[in-house]
Parts: structure tokens; sequence; C-alpha cells
């Protein structure tokens, strides 16, 4: 049996190529509740992702997010840098399944999605299933994360 979904704060940022995508994501969780702390970008002018991933992956270690979304143009950028930091588990995601897996699974704590991979209709039936799906706490899941949680 899962159990509950807790995440009520949801740090989100993005560069210039997921700014298309946010403003909808941010519809969506501010229509539902979520506490939402905003990093930016809200402009087209290049920026560099990882200053992005950065402020996102601090709030979720500090306690400040309880969970993270992170946008870019194909989303690779943001995961790598976010991933970079230890106790961060950023999980890229382009359909529902992975995104449920990545909950249910592996206790990712921060979504990471491409604007320019996926449209804003499936982004946000993957952020509403991240936001809800609960870890299982499955005893093989955590032994499994805490393998690479050294």
């Amino acid at each position: 049996m899962s159990a509950i979904s807790t995440i009520k704060t949801v740090a989100i940022a993005n560069d210039h190529g997921g700014l298309a995508l946010k403003p909808e994501i941010l519809s969506y969780l501010n229509d539902n509740r979520f506490t939402v702390l905003d990093f930016g970008t809200n402009d087209t002018a290049s920026v560099d992702y990882p200053d992005y991933a950065e402020l996102v992956t601090s709030a979720v270690l500090s306690g400040k997010a309880d969970a993270g979304i992170l946008i870019c143009g194909t989303g690779i950028g943001m995961s790598i840098a976010a991933n970079r930091r230890k106790g961060i588990r950023a999980a890229l995601c382009h359909n529902v399944f992975s995104a449920k897996s990545s909950r249910d699974h592996n206790n990712a704590n921060i979504l990471v999605m491409g604007a320019r991979v996926i449209g804003s209709e499936l982004a946000l039936e993957i952020t509403k299933t991240f936001l809800t799906e609960p870890f299982s706490q499955d005893e093989r899941h955590i032994r499994r994360i805490n393998k690479f949680e050294i």
C-alpha cells in the first residue's frame, strides 16, 4: 500500500528554452493550491541553466520546498546539473509512466521536462502525476536508493 504524497511547496525554474512551458505549469500549481517558489527566468534572453538548477536544488535540499520542477529546451542539461547535488533525485520525464515510476520507485524530488520535446497538455499530466504520486516506501526501492545516496 502506498503512502500519501506530501508535496505542498514546489520550487520551479527554467532557462530561456523552458519559458514557453512554465506559465501553464504555474497555472496548474496555483489552481491546485501548491505554494510556489518561482526562481525564473521570466524572459527569453539566453541564460545559463546550471544557475537555475542550483536555485531549485538548494530550495529542495534546504527543505524550503518539498519538490522541484526544472524546465529547459530538452530537459537534459537541467537534469545533469541537478543530479550533481547529493540528495537530489531529478527525473527527466517525457511521459506519464516515467513520472509515476520516478516517484513510486525512485522517490524523485525534482521533475525535469523539455519544453521543446513535449507539449503543454502532456506536461500538465506529467506534473500532476509527479506531484500526486507517493513513494511506495517498498524495502527494495529504499535499498536501491540508499546505494547511490552515499
